[in-house]
């Protein structure tokens, strides 16, 4: 049986923020009704690692989103600098490769145990949640999105790395076909009533979790709510009645 504050951990806030003051502004309005949360190229740009000091001095869970992809030599390099960081979890892009993600997996754990931290947990990103049917059409893949998002995690579970970010629609699948450790990490997710704003392949928070997924990163609903730490209060209680 989860406690609260299990539940409460699996929700990810993503601090999608121009600066550092209106993060922080975000995370004392939040309080403790947040644990975890998201940063991602906009405010990890504008502040730098400062903003990671700041979210491990609250005593906060933080999820680097920053989807490299580069030659397996430059994302090994640049995984092991997010190492010493402290985060919690960062992403890479499974379309990086096999040899990519597996000198990835390879680097983190050496270096966090060199550092003395906690190894933190590596996700593939396999398909963006904002991408549509017609859109992924006009790409060439040859398989559609449900079977590129599984051969992704796949690939992704046996070069070792932890788990994948993947839409809910597809969590289902990948718990079958990557076994009940692979981490799911699901973007796309809006409370009943919503708005959908970019995303394309959503689905609620309690549909999410019972489809397999471990967390669940949720940004607008939350944060441009006109009562955020209600808002996030409210998730948190679909979740546990899932």
């Amino acid at each position: 049986m989860l406690t609260v504050e299990d539940i409460r951990r699996r929700l990810i806030v993503a601090l999608d923020f121009p600066d550092l003051a209106a993060a922080e502004k975000c995370v004392k309005t939040l309080g403790d009704a947040v644990t975890h949360y998201k940063v991602g190229m906009e405010l990890y740009y504008a502040a730098g690692p400062r903003v990671i000091e700041y979210l491990r001095e609250q005593g906060k869970e933080i999820f680097l989103d920053l989807k490299m992809h580069d030659i397996p030599d430059t994302v090994t390099s640049g995984a092991a600098v997010l190492t010493r960081l402290g985060v919690s979890m960062f992403n890479i892009h499974a379309v990086g490769g096999p040899k990519m993600m597996a000198q990835t997996a390879e680097i983190v754990t050496r270096t966090a145990k060199e550092a003395g931290l906690a190894r933190p947990k590596v996700i593939a990103l396999t398909v963006l949640t904002s991408m549509d049917t017609a859109e992924w059409d006009s790409l060439g893949y040859v398989r559609s999105i449900p079977q590129q998002v599984l051969h992704f995690a796949q690939l992704a579970k046996d070069s070792g790395i932890d788990g994948v970010a993947a839409s809910p629609l597809e969590a289902l699948a990948i718990r079958a076909g990557c076994g009940a450790d692979f981490l799911i990490v699901t973007p796309g997710v809006r409370p009943a009533g919503a708005q959908v704003n970019d995303q394309s392949r959503i689905s609620t928070p309690s549909e999410a979790l019972r489809a397999g997924s471990d967390f669940l990163v949720i940004g607008r609903p939350v944060t441009g709510a006109a009562d955020p730490r209600k808002a996030a209060e409210a998730i948190v209680k679909e979740m546990r009645e899932r």
